[in-house]
């Protein structure tokens, strides 16, 4: 299917992310995170990115190996499996590749950041952080009367995988959304990367699912496996040998730079990509579905 906004990931990227942009990735914190975008970004040497967002699950850390990033706005950098990002720790304690600027925040306060924005509000307060050494670290956070108030944080660009899409961008996501809708409303524009590209039509027949207005998706990428090695809602499972190879690999410098040349730079897309990875070992095969909905016509 062609027509709207639909593009390849290389032309989104290269049309939507310049150097310099602050990128909103990984918003559903473990699931749905968009490696194949993150890894494009990488294969066109984007640099001096800001990166947001609550966990990432390696992506952030992948990404930073590559000297692509300047700052990072986020909860935490690791692999949630195999503990904090080795990539991350080079650059803030050694400078390696090069050094970053960090701002911590807990995944509720670059919640309320991202709401923040995409309510034009001037903070939004919380008692949540509180006592926590966060506040030392972070110039967006404020204690006022006693309360937080956290300042907005409106991304470039918010790129985003999901199950299915149209090619306007009216996007279908389930499983957990973590911060993906206000990150979405809060940055100036969208990437959707979907599973399956579908006629407007069958978006349609559920509005409610729908996550954004389509005016604020700039491009459409059809990118079946996009989130590999983390999981998809319905189609794909977790690749916890792949977290845990990287993990190993990436311990060193060297080592990463091995990893990299291999599973990134090595592959000119997602689709040969793919072929090195297990597919049927990671697809869902049991179906659990929802109930219908029911919206009536009078």
């Amino acid at each position: 299917m062609t027509g709207g906004k639909v593009m390849t990931m290389a032309e989104a990227i290269s049309r939507l992310v310049p150097d310099g942009a602050s990128v909103a990735m990984g918003t559903c914190l473990e699931p749905a995170i968009p490696f194949a975008a993150g890894h494009e970004l990488i294969r066109q040497r984007r640099r001096d990115l800001t990166l947001i967002g609550p966990i990432s699950d390696g992506l952030f850390d992948q990404l930073i190996g590559a000297g692509c990033v300047a700052r990072i706005r986020a909860a935490w950098v690791g692999n949630v499996s195999e503990g904090l990002g080795h990539c991350y720790r080079r650059a803030t304690e050694r400078g390696e590749p090069r050094q970053i600027e960090v701002c911590d925040y807990s995944n509720f306060a670059v919640s309320l950041a991202l709401w923040a924005a995409a309510w034009n509000a001037p903070y939004l307060p919380t008692r949540t952080l509180l006592g926590s050494d966060i506040l030392k670290t972070n110039p967006d956070l404020e204690v006022v009367d006693g309360a937080v108030r956290v300042r907005p944080l409106r991304p470039d660009v918010a790129i985003v995988h999901v199950q299915r899409s149209d090619p306007e961008g009216r996007a279908h996501l389930w499983g957990p959304l973590g911060v993906t809708e206000e990150a979405g409303l809060a940055a100036r524009r969208i990437i959707v990367c979907c599973e399956e590209l579908v006629e407007p039509e069958v978006v349609l027949s559920d509005p409610n699912r729908i996550l954004f207005p389509d005016t604020k998706v700039a491009a459409v990428v059809h990118e079946p496996g996009g989130t590999h090695p983390s999981p998809l809602q319905g189609h794909w499972r977790r690749d916890h040998g792949a977290y845990r190879e990287y993990a190993r690999r990436s311990r060193t410098a060297e080592g990463y730079r091995e990893w990299l040349e291999e599973w990134v730079l090595g592959v000119p897309d997602r689709r040969a990509y793919l072929e090195r990875v297990d597919r049927e070992r990671l697809r869902v095969r049991e179906r659990r579905l929802a109930a219908p909905v029911d919206y009536g016509d009078e």
